[in-house]
């Protein structure tokens, strides 16, 4: 929680919010007493807000020990997020093709900066990220991404699944990035409109979410080595794309 734009404080983190204040996420104190009235109306605001919130140990909150915190403290997002809606009505266009990047579960800031930066390169139409599970948009994702946050669309969902349901019913394929698949990305047509998934290093994409893939590939590597960083198997596979369409 460092070098970020904050808010303090339980009432000031509701007026921010009804003030459509665009906030990447709230940090709640845990704590064994029970919740007070005013907490459980901001629980209830983020809920509805899809804003995503967690509970951390007492530790985390030391550095605000001067500051009217009452157990909870949100960060601000430096960029504005979209409805998945609101994306597509400003980016889509069924006679051209179009990408759009769905994150599940990217949640080390510096790989969520790199993605964004070479998505920024690739041109790619949108990034779609999910309420939980998804690194907030704070100052290191800002530096990494080289200020690529500020030149390309994001959209925030409760579910990456809604997202997939939205791309499917404007006929845009579903394409999932997995080191287990059989097909290469040299095996697969990119010339038509994608939605294209990352899954998290450690855990890959969710099986309910590869189900509803239309195809799953992946970047042929050397058997020495298990698997590619996320950002680096997403460069190799966007610019496969670029050379299909272009070139």
């Amino acid at each position: 929680m460092e070098n970020q734009i904050e808010i303090y404080g339980i009432r000031s983190i509701i007026e921010a919010i009804e003030a459509s204040k665009e906030i990447s996420k709230v940090y709640l104190l845990k704590t064994n007493a029970s919740q007070s009235s005013l907490l459980r109306t901001l629980i209830i605001l983020l809920e509805r807000k899809n804003i995503k919130s967690s509970f951390v140990p007492k530790e985390k909150f030391r550095k605000y020990i001067d500051k009217n915190h009452q157990g909870a403290v949100a960060i601000l997002s430096p960029v504005s997020l979209l409805s998945i809606e609101d994306l597509i009505s400003s980016t889509f266009d069924e006679k051209l093709p179009k990408t759009y990047l769905l994150l599940d579960g990217i949640t080390d800031t510096r790989n969520f900066g790199a993605i964004i930066r070479t998505s920024v390169a690739a041109d790619i139409d949108g990034i779609i990220i999910s309420q939980s599970n998804s690194a907030p948009i704070n100052a290191d994702v800002v530096k990494t991404s080289s200020g690529g946050v500020f030149k390309i669309p994001i959209a925030r969902v409760s579910n990456i699944k809604d997202a997939i349901l939205y791309l499917n019913s404007i006929n845009v394929d579903i394409i999932s990035l997995s080191e287990k698949a059989d097909k290469t990305i040299y095996e697969t047509n990119f010339k038509k409109s994608v939605g294209l998934i990352l899954g998290s290093e450690d855990k890959g994409i969710s099986k309910s979410i590869i189900g509803l893939s239309n195809e799953v590939v992946k970047v042929p590597i050397s058997t020495k080595i298990d698997s590619l960083n996320v950002s680096v198997a997403f460069s190799a596979v966007i610019f496969e794309l670029v050379r299909q369409r272009s070139f």
